[in-house]
């Protein structure tokens, strides 16, 4: 009785479809050009003090909007630092996690685990507006958010203040 193979061995080509990787190791680091701004790739410069505010601050907020979408807070808490669009897609995330888990959302429910914000890391992409990566821990798993705050200077007030302008869940 032959035994007839159901694959036939095909030798590995260097190149496989239309995408060609050099599968050679990197001894050396990729070129990295100087930038201007006292952060690694950030295309405007801001002083380091600043830049720990805001990070700082950028950890507060993001920390109030996963506690928000898990139904801890309201999401009210956060309409004076959000756009209109943000607002709006807080307050839906809200609503569609309290319908899904079977509460009312900003109730004071009390969690088996809460979401806790790891890190931020921020990039100025000029002086008044910068993006922020956000690492959050949910128990034993891990969430990306992604943020986008713009400095505004209202006309009633006397000092700017950021403001998340976009906000991203992955």
């Amino acid at each position: 009785m032959n035994v007839v193979p159901l694959r036939v061995p095909v030798p590995i080509a260097s190149v496989q479809g239309t995408l060609a990787l050099d599968l050679q190791p990197r001894h050396e680091p990729p070129p990295y050009p100087a930038l201007r701004g006292v952060g690694p790739g950030d295309p405007a410069p801001v002083a380091e003090p600043v830049r720990l505010e805001v990070e700082r601050w950028a950890h507060r907020f993001a920390q109030a909007a996963v506690e928000i979408v898990g139904g801890d807070r309201p999401a009210s808490q956060l309409v004076r630092w959000t756009t209109a669009g943000v607002y709006a897609d807080l307050h839906r995330r809200a609503l569609l996690v309290a319908r899904a888990g079977g509460h009312q959302p900003a109730a004071g429910r009390v969690q088996p685990v809460r979401p806790k914000v790891l890190s931020v890391r921020t990039c100025f992409v000029e002086r008044h507006v910068v993006e922020a990566c956000v690492h959050v821990r949910y128990g034993d798993r891990s969430r990306a958010v992604a943020a986008r705050f713009e400095l505004l200077r209202a006309r009633h007030e006397t000092a700017p203040r950021w403001v998340c302008t976009a906000l991203e869940f992955a």
